[in-house]
């Protein structure tokens, strides 16, 4: 007889992923001058036609953009009839730092439903912020709902089916009416239907889009016409881009630094951003690590004209310190994928 199968081998991936092409070195990791490591990954460059100047990688197979998917789902709740603007807008596409003007934020969006933080449903968490963490920790406190990092989202959410007269027990069931339209929502953005559903880290609904997909949405996004949802969005977080991450974040640098980009970081190294004029970004790093991502993302600027090097606030996200004994003694780089034949303008 033929010997059994071990157990835990796992399943053959799906076609559609296990046909794609492999994923290139975008970054490398240097230790003095000793190349230490690489990551992986895949990125799309659009400009402003929506024609690719730099694809690297599958970035036409499903992958899972995590929160990089929040400021599609937000238009997809003002489509439903939330009724947010400013800050409170640009929270609810936040993975913010759990800083204190953060959880005012959610207190607000929910009392403004008539909804306390007993509502919230994501996952309780330890606020991600580089402060608002050990301050949380030296107050004695633990994790919570409302310092998870989506409670935004999940507070938006409530406050959508509030405004719908949908039951607000089981919204992040994927049936529930307010996941349906937020799939619609983001697929419509995209131009490409979600071939996956999963659960994200925060408990929501997760649909899969593909890099290119999720690049025409924040294109389509950041150049919405006044009045239209798209716009509300970008507005927000044009305007409050500290709601959208947090005090010493690269995703709130990066919206600082380049007047109206919309920018969104995701779980598992996704990063997506639009320009107004419709040139875009979507990248993942294939082994979820998040040290490359901004590494990768600022590289990937070049290829739709912006100025790194002379931008102090970019510059400084150009590379990230590789630490000996608490000092730098390297650096990770962007790989030869990103950095052959560019032009700055």
């Amino acid at each position: 007889m033929p010997p059994e199968a071990p157990k835990d081998v796992p399943a053959p991936l799906p076609a559609e992923q296990a046909a794609h092409p492999a994923h290139p070195v975008l970054a490398e990791v240097w230790r003095g001058d000793f190349l230490e490591s690489v990551h992986h990954g895949s990125v799309v460059c659009l400009d402003a036609e929506g024609d690719a100047v730099l694809t690297a990688g599958p970035v036409d197979a499903p992958m899972y953009p995590r929160s990089s998917n929040k400021p599609l789902q937000t238009v997809g709740m003002l489509r439903a009839g939330l009724d947010l603007d400013g800050e409170l807008l640009a929270l609810a596409c936040a993975s913010h730092s759990g800083e204190s003007f953060h959880l005012d934020g959610v207190r607000r969006i929910l009392a403004g439903a008539g909804l306390t933080e007993d509502a919230l449903q994501c996952t309780a968490a330890l606020p991600i912020g580089a402060e608002s963490h050990p301050a949380h920790l030296a107050a004695g406190l633990g994790p919570t709902r409302i310092t998870m990092n989506c409670s935004g989202k999940h507070a938006a959410m409530l406050a959508t089916c509030v405004a719908a007269g949908w039951p607000v027990q089981n919204y992040l069931d994927p049936d529930h009416p307010l996941q349906l339209g937020l799939r619609a929502t983001l697929e419509d953005l995209a131009g490409e239907k979600s071939t996956a559903v999963g659960v994200d880290g925060c408990g929501a609904p997760l649909f899969a889009l593909t890099l290119r997909g999720l690049a025409r949405a924040f294109a389509t996004i950041a150049t919405a016409p006044a009045g239209s949802d798209e716009k509300r969005v970008a507005s927000a977080m044009n305007a409050h881009p500290e709601y959208v991450g947090g005090t010493g974040r690269d995703v709130t640098t990066l919206m600082r630094a380049i007047p109206g980009a919309v920018a969104k970081d995701g779980a598992e190294g996704v990063y997506a951003l639009a320009l107004p004029d419709g040139s875009a970004v979507a990248l993942k790093i294939a082994d979820g690590s998040q040290r490359p991502r901004p590494v990768v993302m600022t590289a990937a600027l070049r290829h739709i004209g912006i100025a790194v090097d002379t931008n102090p606030h970019l510059t400084a996200l150009t590379t990230t310190p590789v630490l000996g004994h608490g000092e730098p003694v390297g650096a990770v780089r962007p790989s030869a994928t990103l950095t052959h034949t560019t032009s700055e303008a």
